[in-house]
């Protein structure tokens, strides 16, 4: 792979690589701008097959996962791709390469409820996009494009079962687990017209030799910088626990301030301490996403306080230490108050670092676009971490305006996708194998 700091001399705009005329540059632009148009239009319609009228909402192997495949799997076999659908449902097409080595693009086509509608898609439809420029051409490796069946966790509870497949990592005890309709997941793939007994079929193909996901950016960072892409260098890793603040109910009325062992009025002091502790950590993010005080009436001390917090950061040894700073903090203040404290580890996802190399390259790729490249973390949880831990992967943001995501406001800029593109193209022409 070439170095990231190798000076750019020539001008790439997606078809081709050029250092000749005006014209010729001219006409390129004009072609990725026609397909970052397509891109958006692509990802609207996409966008109507949904689960709920009148918001976007696609969980594992709904029926409107069907129509998105044959939208999807129409356009790529347009292109001369091989494509099917494998046994956990991810959608696959094969743009054949004159080396069996391959590079998958890919990312997942599920949403959340009332999402979006780049959420996740955004990344397979430029991969199709990317294949679409090359103009019938084929490259020194194979390219395979996968829409994964499943990413959010919305349906069963579990995300990551289409690239958990891929990966070779698919518990199957997991087909038995059950969705508020009491269908297992074995029941849903067999529903959608395929075969659980062969999930193992879907694993990676073994020349399989890079992961590439582009994806929108899901935060503020990118527009605070006034950047259209960013290099993602790793994914964090997450802390998640329930904790439990047990004290007193009593009358609101007749108890004295200084007899009172109120579980909220902990919570709540604890919970600045969670801000606090975030804030003097550079790269952490730390959230009480959920609070729940028992009895919850309004002249009566709350007893018990249920909450949850939520701790990520892209190095594991700053996560894992304001997390056990997070809870002694919980312990403190509980004992100085006359309560009993208590924590529940419900994850604990290491930070997954994205391929060196990889990294480098779409780094030199968004700089051959002109625009100054930005390393930066992902907070959120991506497909790339699960294939990670079988083949070198790497991932690209594309700017969220707004930093909306998982909602129906969610949005991309037509310039950003143009420039996405273009950085793609260049990212597949200089990728060896």
């Amino acid at each position: 792979m070439t170095s990231a700091s190798e000076p750019i001399r020539c001008l790439f705009l997606g078809a081709s690589l050029y250092s000749g005329s005006v014209e010729s540059s001219s006409h390129i632009a004009k072609s990725v701008h026609r397909s970052a148009k397509a891109v958006l239009t692509c990802c609207e319609e996409l966008s109507h097959y949904t689960e709920t009228p009148g918001s976007i909402q696609r969980t594992f192997l709904s029926e409107p996962t069907h129509e998105v495949h044959r939208h999807l799997g129409a356009w790529m076999g347009r292109l001369g791709m091989s494509v099917w659908v494998d046994a956990i449902g991810n959608l696959r097409g094969v743009y054949a390469g004159a080396g069996a080595k391959r590079l998958i693009i890919g990312s997942h086509l599920d949403t959340v409820p009332n999402g979006g509608a780049y959420d996740g898609v955004i990344g397979v439809v430029i991969g199709i996009a990317l294949i679409e420029l090359l103009g019938g051409e084929r490259l020194a490796h194979t390219i395979e494009i996968i829409g994964f069946s499943e990413e959010e966790g919305v349906r069963f509870g579990v995300p990551f079962l289409g690239s958990r497949a891929m990966a070779g990592t698919f518990d199957r005890a997991l087909l038995d687990r059950l969705d508020r309709a009491g269908v297992s997941v074995a029941d849903a793939i067999r529903s959608f017209g395929l075969d659980p007994a062969r999930i193992e079929n879907a694993e990676l193909d073994a020349d399989t030799a890079a992961y590439l996901e582009i994806h929108i950016e899901q935060g503020p960072v990118l527009e605070k910088a006034c950047l259209a892409l960013g290099a993602v260098e790793a994914i964090a890793g997450q802390t998640r626990a329930g904790v439990t603040f047990l004290g007193k109910s009593n009358h609101a009325g007749t108890t004295p301030m200084a007899f009172r062992r109120d579980a909220l009025c902990a919570a709540a002091e604890w919970i600045l301490a969670v801000e606090r502790e975030a804030r003097r950590t550079p790269g952490l993010v730390a959230t009480v996403g959920k609070i729940e005080a028992s009895p919850g009436v309004a002249n009566v001390i709350s007893g018990e306080v249920l909450a949850t917090i939520d701790v990520r950061h892209s190095v594991d040894q700053p996560r894992e230490r304001a997390f056990a700073a997070i809870v002694s903090s919980g312990y403190e203040i509980a004992h100085r108050r006359g309560l009993s404290f208590h924590h529940d580890v419900r994850l604990n996802q290491a930070a997954v670092p994205m391929n060196a190399e990889l990294v480098a390259l779409v780094v030199e790729s968004i700089a051959a676009t002109g625009e100054p490249p930005m390393l930066m973390a992902s907070g959120a949880g991506h497909d790339a971490m699960i294939l990670a831990a079988r083949v070198p992967s790497a991932m690209i943001f594309v700017r969220s305006p707004g930093g909306i995501s998982h909602h129906r406001d969610e949005t991309v800029l037509l310039e950003d996708v143009q420039t996405a593109l273009t950085a793609g193209s260049y990212f597949l022409r200089k990728l060896t194998l």
